[in-house]
Protein backbone atom coordinates (compact mmCIF):
# COMPACT_ATOMS: atom_id res chain seq x y z
CA UNK A 1 0.00 0.00 0.00
CA UNK A 2 2.81 2.16 -0.72
CA UNK A 3 1.99 5.97 -2.31
CA UNK A 4 4.30 7.66 -5.10
CA UNK A 5 5.59 10.41 -3.51
CA UNK A 6 4.03 13.88 -3.12
CA UNK A 7 5.89 16.33 -2.57
CA UNK A 8 3.52 19.07 -0.59
CA UNK A 9 4.94 22.59 -0.13
CA UNK A 10 5.69 23.69 3.38
CA UNK A 11 2.22 26.82 3.26
CA UNK A 12 0.45 27.10 6.17
CA UNK A 13 -3.10 26.82 3.37
CA UNK A 14 -3.31 25.71 0.04
CA UNK A 15 -6.06 26.86 -2.42
CA UNK A 16 -8.87 24.47 -3.61
CA UNK A 17 -6.82 24.54 -6.77
CA UNK A 18 -3.60 24.01 -5.74
CA UNK A 19 -4.68 20.99 -4.12
CA UNK A 20 -6.43 19.75 -7.16
CA UNK A 21 -3.45 20.00 -9.03
CA UNK A 22 -1.74 18.08 -5.96
CA UNK A 23 -4.12 15.19 -5.72
CA UNK A 24 -4.59 15.10 -9.61
CA UNK A 25 -8.30 15.28 -9.19
CA UNK A 26 -11.06 17.99 -10.12
CA UNK A 27 -12.70 20.61 -7.86
CA UNK A 28 -16.01 18.96 -8.02
CA UNK A 29 -14.12 15.65 -6.61
CA UNK A 30 -13.04 17.49 -3.68
CA UNK A 31 -15.76 19.11 -3.10
CA UNK A 32 -17.84 15.85 -3.36
CA UNK A 33 -15.48 13.80 -1.44
CA UNK A 34 -15.77 16.89 1.47
CA UNK A 35 -19.73 16.13 1.44
CA UNK A 36 -18.90 12.56 2.27
CA UNK A 37 -15.50 12.50 4.25
CA UNK A 38 -16.37 14.30 7.52
CA UNK A 39 -12.63 14.28 7.92
CA UNK A 40 -11.92 15.87 5.28
CA UNK A 41 -13.05 19.71 6.17
CA UNK A 42 -11.03 22.76 4.86
CA UNK A 43 -12.26 26.05 6.85
CA UNK A 44 -13.36 29.24 4.59
CA UNK A 45 -11.79 32.19 4.67
CA UNK A 46 -14.03 35.71 5.10
CA UNK A 47 -14.28 35.50 1.11
CA UNK A 48 -15.96 32.03 1.34
CA UNK A 49 -12.99 30.28 -0.60
CA UNK A 50 -12.12 26.67 0.90
CA UNK A 51 -8.66 26.78 2.45
CA UNK A 52 -6.78 23.67 2.96
CA UNK A 53 -4.10 23.00 5.43
CA UNK A 54 -1.29 20.22 5.01
CA UNK A 55 -3.54 17.77 7.34
CA UNK A 56 -6.26 18.64 4.80
CA UNK A 57 -3.98 17.99 1.97
CA UNK A 58 -2.56 14.82 3.39
CA UNK A 59 -6.20 13.40 3.81
CA UNK A 60 -7.09 14.22 0.11
CA UNK A 61 -4.34 12.07 -1.29
CA UNK A 62 -5.07 9.48 1.11
CA UNK A 63 -8.67 8.70 0.17
CA UNK A 64 -7.40 9.27 -3.68
CA UNK A 65 -5.15 6.39 -2.51
CA UNK A 66 -7.85 4.64 -1.04
CA UNK A 67 -10.77 5.25 -4.04
CA UNK A 68 -8.42 4.91 -7.02
CA UNK A 69 -5.32 2.61 -6.30
CA UNK A 70 -7.33 0.24 -4.07
CA UNK A 71 -10.34 0.53 -4.88
CA UNK A 72 -12.60 0.86 -2.30
CA UNK A 73 -15.87 2.11 -2.08
CA UNK A 74 -16.76 5.37 -0.73
CA UNK A 75 -18.57 3.60 2.14
CA UNK A 76 -15.17 1.62 2.26
CA UNK A 77 -12.83 3.96 2.65
CA UNK A 78 -14.69 6.36 5.25
CA UNK A 79 -14.57 3.07 7.42
CA UNK A 80 -10.95 2.48 6.80
CA UNK A 81 -10.20 5.85 7.69
CA UNK A 82 -12.33 6.15 10.19
CA UNK A 83 -10.41 3.34 11.80
CA UNK A 84 -7.24 4.56 11.16
CA UNK A 85 -7.92 7.57 12.70
CA UNK A 86 -9.26 6.60 15.60
CA UNK A 87 -6.82 4.27 16.13
CA UNK A 88 -3.94 6.52 15.14
CA UNK A 89 -2.39 4.73 12.58
CA UNK A 90 -2.81 7.04 9.80
CA UNK A 91 0.66 8.76 9.00
CA UNK A 92 1.52 11.68 7.68
CA UNK A 93 2.76 11.80 3.87
CA UNK A 94 6.42 11.97 3.75
CA UNK A 95 7.38 10.95 7.47
CA UNK A 96 9.83 7.97 7.79
CA UNK A 97 10.01 6.12 4.23
CA UNK A 98 6.87 8.16 3.18
CA UNK A 99 4.57 5.35 3.31
CA UNK A 100 1.26 5.16 4.88
CA UNK A 101 1.08 2.30 8.00
CA UNK A 102 -2.41 0.87 9.22
CA UNK A 103 -2.57 -2.13 11.08
CA UNK A 104 -6.57 -2.22 10.97
CA UNK A 105 -7.10 -5.28 8.92
CA UNK A 106 -9.80 -5.26 6.01
CA UNK A 107 -11.95 -7.69 4.90
CA UNK A 108 -12.65 -7.65 0.53
CA UNK A 109 -15.35 -5.33 1.53
CA UNK A 110 -13.50 -2.96 3.00
CA UNK A 111 -14.94 -3.18 6.40
CA UNK A 112 -12.39 -3.60 9.29
CA UNK A 113 -12.04 -6.94 10.78
CA UNK A 114 -10.89 -7.18 14.69
CA UNK A 115 -7.36 -7.87 14.44
CA UNK A 116 -7.47 -12.16 15.70
CA UNK A 117 -9.19 -12.57 12.63
CA UNK A 118 -6.59 -10.62 10.00
CA UNK A 119 -5.04 -12.74 7.67
CA UNK A 120 -1.61 -11.39 7.24
CA UNK A 121 -1.67 -9.94 3.33
CA UNK A 122 1.49 -8.40 1.99
CA UNK A 123 1.39 -4.35 0.22
CA UNK A 124 0.61 -4.98 -3.38
CA UNK A 125 3.58 -3.64 -5.78
CA UNK A 126 2.83 -0.97 -8.34
CA UNK A 127 3.28 -4.02 -10.88
CA UNK A 128 0.42 -5.94 -9.09
CA UNK A 129 -1.85 -2.94 -8.59
CA UNK A 130 -1.52 -1.76 -12.82
CA UNK A 131 -1.94 -5.49 -13.60
CA UNK A 132 -5.17 -5.58 -11.56
CA UNK A 133 -6.37 -2.40 -13.32
CA UNK A 134 -5.78 -3.88 -16.83
CA UNK A 135 -7.50 -7.23 -15.34
CA UNK A 136 -10.74 -5.05 -14.49
CA UNK A 137 -10.35 -2.93 -17.56
CA UNK A 138 -10.56 -5.96 -19.77
CA UNK A 139 -13.53 -7.36 -17.34
CA UNK A 140 -15.42 -4.05 -18.24
CA UNK A 141 -14.58 -4.94 -21.92
CA UNK A 142 -16.20 -8.01 -21.68
CA UNK A 143 -19.13 -7.20 -20.08
CA UNK A 144 -19.82 -3.99 -22.54
CA UNK A 145 -19.81 -6.99 -25.41
CA UNK A 146 -22.01 -9.14 -23.56
CA UNK A 147 -24.37 -6.32 -23.08
CA UNK A 148 -24.03 -5.70 -27.02
CA UNK A 149 -25.18 -9.15 -27.72
CA UNK A 150 -27.97 -9.63 -25.41
CA UNK A 151 -29.65 -6.34 -26.78
CA UNK A 152 -29.16 -7.47 -30.77
CA UNK A 153 -31.10 -10.50 -29.50
CA UNK A 154 -33.59 -8.98 -27.91
CA UNK A 155 -34.37 -6.55 -30.93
Amino acid sequence: MSRPAVAIPEKLFFKIGEVCELAGVQAHVLRYWESEFPMLAPQKNRAGQRVYRKRDVEMALRIKELLYEDQYTIAGAKKRLTNELRGGKLKVVGEEDGHAESTAAQSADGFAQPANYARPVPPRTAEERQGLKQLASELRELLSLLEQETKGRTK
